[in-house]
């Protein structure tokens, strides 16, 4: 017998707080709320496993606040620490909550300091409510959000794209289908989940107000016309797939905001009435930690990486202003950490973790990436079960996992994200994610 229960904690932070992303060092101060971010959670027990889902409106989270919310609800529960995952839907306009990711937002302490307990308060009401339910599937079109930024990077006009309409150019680089599984409990509906990939970023620099982005819009818009039904969004394969309007002037990109949620939210409201049945008949969850190999720069390649920033930050006509150094800036301060890590002999190939929550023919499959859609579509096809979804942003935040393509071109994704959040980039992600994803899979059974 399958049992669910649903959770939800307000996580939205004081005005004020810098927020995350569009570039180093913008100072982009919060200063207003749009709409509130929260951190949903949904508590799933089947063949005497309980397994804990969280998705937080948030850029993402690092390890150690992963295994914070873990003990605690441990602490709580009997929910097992591998069967708790922290997911994060990836929003910009909240606070930088990845303390690796220099120049992007300064941190909040406490904000930081109090987040652990407010999601281990959201997934242990979910536990607290779990009562018997019926879990029910419906795979959806959801079209008109996203291009793919690598392969498909003509930025129609925003006149264009709101056309309801519009379409990319090659749908098939982006996701076009909504996976959306409800669960329906004693007395009616007690909540659903949203499986879909794309980078949720609708806004710009300029945008100071707080807000989930367009997925974070979407499930607060569903939530209202469902009075106590929580929902939660689980990002996907987002590495490579961009909204169809990203930095617009301000005016255009609230505009744009409300119209790209509203089109999330018909699929879903399509998926929520078109769902149907699941057997579901156990509950698995595994992790698997992983090293993944990363460039051999030893000590002289780091330092003569950093002399070219330095010869940037110390030209005679430096500008702190100027975006060239600021990102030098960014580059720096990474450079610097990883010499000296290096120096005091620790490792420059650290580990994180991939995480599987499977529910008889479902496979959650989580991975601390901005995954490109070429390995999601490899790992997905290779799965012999009927729902594999894999979740990028997951528990950790470590860049992107970029596709053999653009590994082998090079740029921003491939070799300037990983020393954005503090790392040597990878040597080849694709396939030693896509391998281990697969093996995940396999442990789930």
């Amino acid at each position: 017998m399958l049992e669910a229960g649903f959770g939800k904690v307000d996580i939205t932070p004081r005005v004020g707080v810098d927020l995350c992303g569009f570039g180093p060092f913008v100072s982009r101060h919060s200063i207003g709320v749009r709409d509130r971010l929260w951190a949903r959670a949904v508590a799933l027990r089947a063949g005497g496993q309980t397994a804990v889902i969280i998705s937080c409106d948030l850029v993402g989270v690092v390890l150690e606040i992963t295994h914070r919310t873990r003990a605690l609800i441990c602490a709580g529960s009997d929910v097992d620490a591998a069967a708790v995952m922290v997911h994060c839907t990836h929003t910009h306009s909240g606070p930088n909550t990845v303390s690796r990711l220099a120049g992007w937002g300064d941190p909040d302490p406490p904000y930081i300091e109090v987040l652990p307990g407010k999601l281990a308060q959201a997934g242990l009401a979910a536990v607290a409510d779990l009562k018997p339910a019926t879990l029910s599937h419906a795979a959806t079109p959801c079209e008109g959000i996203g291009l793919n930024r690598e392969y498909d990077v003509d930025h129609p006009p925003l006149e264009e794209v709101l056309d309801e309409d519009w379409r990319p150019a090659k749908p098939e680089l982006t996701d076009t289908v909504c996976h959306v599984l409800r669960l329906d409990v004693e007395g009616g509906e007690g909540g659903f989940l949203v499986s879909f990939g794309c980078h949720p970023v609708v806004c710009c620099e300029q945008t100071r107000y707080i807000h989930g982005d367009y997925c974070g819009v979407a499930m607060g818009l569903l939530e209202r016309e469902r009075p106590g039904v929580t929902g939660l969004f689980l990002q996907g394969a987002q590495g490579d797939v961009n909204t169809c309007v990203v930095h617009k002037p301000e005016p255009e990109s609230l505009l744009a905001l409300d119209v790209v949620a509203g089109r999330l939210a018909r699929a879903v409201r399509r998926g929520l009435a078109e769902a149907r049945p699941l057997a579901v008949d156990d509950l698995r969850a595994a992790v698997r930690e992983v090293a993944f190999t990363r460039r051999d720069w030893g000590l002289d390649e780091l330092r003569r990486r950093l002399a070219e920033q330095e010869a940037i930050l110390h030209a005679p006509d430096a500008d702190d202003g100027d975006r060239s150094v600021r990102m030098a800036t960014v580059y720096a301060i990474a450079l610097r950490a990883l010499i000296q890590r290096a120096e005091a002999g620790g490792s420059l190939q650290p580990a994180s973790e991939l995480q599987g929550i499977s529910l008889g023919p479902l496979a959650f499959l989580g991975a601390p990436f901005e995954i490109f859609q070429a390995i999601k579509n490899e790992v997905r096809d290779a799965s012999a079960r009927d729902l594999p979804l894999v979740m990028g942003l997951t528990n950790d935040m470590l860049g992107y996992a970029p596709d053999r393509t653009a590994a082998a071109r090079g740029g921003y994704a491939a070799d300037m994200v990983p020393l954005m959040v503090g790392e040597l980039p990878f040597a080849d992600i694709h396939d030693e994610l896509a391998r281990e994803l697969k093996a995940l899979d396999a442990d789930l059974g």
